[in-house]
């Protein structure tokens, strides 16, 4: 049945199909970045074109699908289908499984080079390792399988309202206008634990690498004690399918500077021991300790743009917390990275600010703070994270925050920063 189409010049069409056919046509509609309806009309259109009939598709449990098509068009599949003797359900899943075999999924996009992306900041307790963690999680998730992510005008949106020091947590919440289902990047990432603490290997429910063994430490020192891949654990394979690992901290980071100290070229330390690993990763995350230290020189180092590298692609992101301590940590910590890129002649990209942890119901202090974020304009504030319960708690159960709640507002968010920082 059809009905009078809307102001696009389209007829309304309600038919049946399987919801599994139902579902990977959403899929890859999204893939392809082409409304559904787009991707029915085409696929019909081949059918009627077609001079045999394609193998039957089970329709068992066919249930409701409307679309629209241009006039005409289903009246004359509808005819077609009559002719050959084929039910109007059975003919149009066939012309959306044609569709979806001449449209196949497209391949996850690989760089050339391993983007390398450090998070940063000199003041510890801002959410670092959350971000680290939620960045890399957001970048490995199924690109076969939707997900809802805050679209960037929801950021936007809330940016702007900050101006007008009137954002409160509606501006933050999952507003279904503002939120779109999209395929998950789907890339190979590497989160490297580079803090001391172990806050990042703790929360994500791995064990630290103990003191006398192997660690990224004895690499860097020039100490290895064997092959650093055998130091990469895998992190919740039903979720992330082999598309997320992560290189575990020691303890023995805290004498990391001491160490660096006697080693030459100190600031390319991280970088040597990480190379061994890029050819395996499409993305390295790098979750650093709150120092200035010679630690930190390496990271830095290490998120230059290299030779043949695209801008925007590898550098520094920045967590902070709406309010002062923050600000000061990051004059700090961009005053380094400043000095380093002059010292040693190399480019050092800021590929945003994220501000964590955010609650307007802290009054002035935080709207206020968030204003003067949005202010630096260069870099500019690429993510905007909730103060909610889901994170802490994905800390506590040991989980990741996307494996734990994939649909609460901090794993939306994540997935707009992820895609804010593609």
């Amino acid at each position: 049945m059809s009905s009078p189409a809307t102001a696009n010049d389209r007829e309304k069409v309600v038919s049946k199909l399987p919801a599994w056919l139902r579902q990977s046509l959403k899929v890859r509609a999204a893939q392809h970045g082409v409304e559904i309806q787009t991707a029915v009309e085409q696929g019909i259109r081949d059918w009627c074109g077609l001079a045999s009939m394609p193998a039957a598709i089970d329709t068992a449990g066919a249930d409701s699908f409307s679309t629209f098509l241009p006039p005409g068009q289903w009246d004359e599949f509808r005819q077609l289908a009559a002719e050959r003797r084929v039910s109007l359900i059975q003919g149009l899943a066939q012309s959306v499984q044609l569709w979806l075999d001449t449209n196949p999924a497209p391949d996850v996009t690989r760089p050339e080079i391993t983007r390398r992306i450090i998070v940063c900041n000199q003041k510890g307790g801002v959410g670092k390792t959350a971000i680290t963690a939620g960045l890399g999680e957001a970048l490995a998730e199924d690109p076969n399988t939707l997900h809802p992510v805050r679209v960037a005008k929801a950021l936007t949106k809330a940016l702007r309202a900050s101006e007008s020091h009137n954002t409160d947590e509606a501006t933050l919440a999952d507003n279904p206008l503002d939120i779109e289902n999209l395929p998950g990047p789907g890339m190979q990432v590497l989160l490297v634990d580079f803090d001391p603490q172990c806050h990042l290997t703790n929360q994500l429910g791995s064990a630290p690498l103990p003191m006398g063994g192997d660690s990224l430490t004895n690499h860097m020192a020039g100490d290895a004690k064997g092959d650093i891949r055998d130091l990469i654990v895998s992190i919740d394979d039903d979720k992330f399918a082999g598309r997320l690992h992560l290189l575990p901290a020691c303890n023995d980071a805290f004498l990391l500077d001491v160490r660096l100290s006697a080693v030459r070229a100190r600031e390319a330390a991280l970088e040597r021991a990480l190379a061994p690993l890029e050819a395996d990763y499409d993305v390295i995350i790098v979750d650093c300790p709150p120092s200035l230290g010679l630690s930190m020189d390496a990271a830095a180092y290490y998120s230059r743009r290299r030779e043949g590298e695209n801008p925007g692609q590898s550098g520094a992101l920045i967590v902070v917390q709406a309010e002062d301590s923050s600000a000061d940590a990051y004059e700090l910590l961009t005053t380094q990275i400043d000095d380093l890129r002059n010292d040693l002649q190399v480019d050092i990209e800021y590929l945003g600010i994220v501000v964590n942890l955010y609650d307007s119901r802290r009054g002035y202090i935080a709207t206020s703070s968030l204003q003067g974020w949005v202010d630096i304009k260069d870099p500019r504030v690429v993510g905007l994270i909730g103060d909610l319960k889901e994170q802490k708690e994905a800390v506590r159960m040991k989980q990741p925050l996307l494996s734990y709640a994939p649909k609460s507002q901090q794993a939306v968010a994540m997935r707009a920063l992820a895609r804010e920082v593609l």
